[in-house]
């Protein structure tokens, strides 16, 4: 079993939303796609947030997005932080 699970990923990802705007994170598909993608940043080279313990870099990505140390963005926002 995961731990945490999806569900407590989505609320820890999206607690920082305002009543009424959208959530950053709404299905199990984004949190996959954000987790595997910061695991890869770990494997090539990026300094883990949390400590290393000899977890693996998966576990390392879900621990980070779980306490909030990473930040999921879209790709309009990305795309808007790279041309200011």
């Amino acid at each position: 079993m995961l731990h945490p699970s999806y569900t407590d990923l989505i609320n820890a990802v999206n607690k920082g939303v305002e009543p009424g705007e959208e959530p950053v994170v709404q299905s199990r598909y984004s949190i996959v796609i954000a987790t595997a993608k910061r695991a890869r940043q770990i494997i090539a080279g990026e300094e883990p947030m949390v400590p290393d313990n000899g977890k693996k870099p998966l576990s390392m990505a879900v621990e980070e997005l779980y306490e909030s140390k990473v930040k999921i963005v879209s790709d309009e926002d990305s795309s808007e932080e790279e041309n200011n």
